[in-house]
C-alpha cells in the first residue's frame, strides 16, 4: 500500500528530516562525483564491481576533471541514475540527446 510523503516525513525525527533536507539540497545544488557517490550509500568498491572495474579505475574517474560522456553516464547507471545533458540560453534550456543510449545505437549501427 502506497503512503503519502508527508505522512511518512512526519514521523521522521527532526535531526533526520534535516539531514534528508541537506542531502537532497546537495544533489539539487551540484557536487563532484565522489560526494555524489558517497551521497548515494555507495562506496568505490561497491561501484568497481557494478560497473566490472577495479576500485582504482573508479577513484581515477572521480578526479578527472575532462571524461567521456560515454564514462560519465556509466558511472551515474551504475549507481541507478540517468545522465541528462542540457544547455541553458537565456530564451530557455535543452536537452542534449546526441549522446542517450538510443541514439548513440543508431549511430553505430548505422556505421556498420
Amino acid at each position: 500500500m502506497a503512503r503519502n510523503f508527508r505522512e511518512l516525513r512526519s514521523k521522521m525525527s527532526p535531526e533526520s528530516r534535516e539531514r534528508s533536507e541537506q542531502k537532497a539540497w546537495r544533489i539539487e545544488k551540484g557536487m563532484p562525483l565522489d560526494e555524489l557517490r558517497a551521497a548515494r550509500d555507495f562506496t568505490q568498491e561497491h561501484l568497481a564491481k557494478l560497473m566490472k572495474v577495479n576500485q582504482t579505475a573508479i577513484s581515477k574517474v572521480e578526479r578527472r576533471t575532462d571524461m567521456y560522456v560515454s564514462t560519465l553516464r556509466d558511472f551515474i547507471r551504475a549507481m541507478g541514475g540517468e545522465l541528462e545533458i542540457v544547455a541553458r540560453f537565456p530564451e530557455g534550456s535543452v536537452v542534449i540527446d546526441q549522446f542517450s543510449g538510443e541514439r548513440a545505437r543508431l549511430a553505430k549501427d548505422k556505421d556498420l
